[in-house]
């Protein structure tokens, strides 16, 4: 792939199909959603809202680092705060494709009110190519697909969907997002979820529940950072499990650690991580987040499993 003709194609497309219209961008500060962003920006400049919803489940300072790094490029990112509709959304929820149908709607219902807001006749997303081929095969529901599952976003929520990465696969929009001047800390940035960290709780997810999975996410991500892999995380299980503390029995919790190398998300291999590291993981997670009583490191590759969780 060419990434400079792919942008001017693109922004050209995008100049097009808005015409004088406005556009309103789902940015989640991820690389596929900042990359979207950054086309319209181009394409389009002050007719263009960007718009980054807090749903409550992102890590840790996300909506605050993800607004200074989009100021830096020139963009006001206007943070709408929306975590209660979300908790209220998936309460209740413990299915997976539940959580995540449930999530699917909260953000279109938010998204749908701030169109009308804007005025905005268009809504700019960064889908890919593998959020398309797993939804449309069954192996997930991707919170950003609609017209490709039946469902027609104007009918529905009052706006057209434009996504300029919808042919693109992972490490290609890293490479448009390079030629198009991001910071390394975003082209480069591990995939992140749309439903979030609610992909990342097994059972009921609720804002305790969210909290400690945020902490020990943030663990993951920083000891497993000098090894580069394509995702890491954590899991919180939904059971308790014998643990110890000060020679008496307490129940805690368990996570599990999920590190993969891949390159366009259909398939991955887990990451062969150093015993020291994983041993090292294990002791910062139960010190960090005293609640946990249990860690252990996951090896599946995908298929038979998935990246995600749920």
């Amino acid at each position: 792939m060419d990434a400079r003709k792919f942008i001017d194609k693109q922004v050209a497309e995008i100049r097009k199909t808005v015409g004088s219209d406005k556009a309103i961008s789902a940015l989640s500060g991820g690389v596929d959603s900042s990359v979207a962003t950054v086309l319209a920006h181009r394409a389009l400049g002050p007719q263009l809202k960007a718009i980054f919803i807090d749903n409550g489940l992102m890590r840790e300072n996300e909506p605050e680092e993800v607004k200074a790094a989009f100021s830096q490029l020139g963009l006001n990112l206007e943070v709408v705060e929306a975590g209660a509709e979300f908790f209220e959304a998936l309460q209740g929820k413990t299915d997976p494709e539940e959580k995540r149908k449930a999530f699917r709607y909260a953000f279109y219902k938010v998204f749908g009110r701030e169109v009308v807001k804007s005025k905005a006749r268009f809504l700019i997303q960064g889908t890919i190519a593998a959020d398309i081929i797993e939804t449309r095969s069954g192996v997930k529901t991707q919170h950003n697909i609609l017209e490709q599952i039946g469902i027609d976003p104007e009918k529905g929520f009052g706006f057209k969907i434009i996504e300029p990465l919808k042919d693109l696969f992972k490490h290609e929009v890293r490479e448009v997002g390079r030629e198009l001047g991001l910071p390394e800390i975003i082209f480069q940035r591990m995939p992140f979820p749309g439903p979030a960290l609610a992909t990342r709780i097994i059972g009921e997810v609720t804002p305790e529940k969210v909290e400690l999975v945020r902490k020990a996410t943030r663990i993951v991500e920083e000891e497993l950072s000098p090894l580069r892999p394509f995702q890491a995380f954590a899991v919180l299980m939904n059971d308790m499990a014998t643990g110890l503390a000060a020679g008496q029995r307490k129940f805690g919790h368990i996570i599990i650690i999920r590190s993969v190398e891949s390159e366009d998300a259909l398939t991955a291999q887990p990451t062969p991580v150093p015993w020291d590291v994983l041993t090292g993981l294990a002791r910062r997670i139960t010190t960090e987040v005293p609640s946990v009583v249990r860690v252990a490191y996951e090896i599946t590759s995908k298929p038979p499993a998935t990246i995600e969780y749920i």
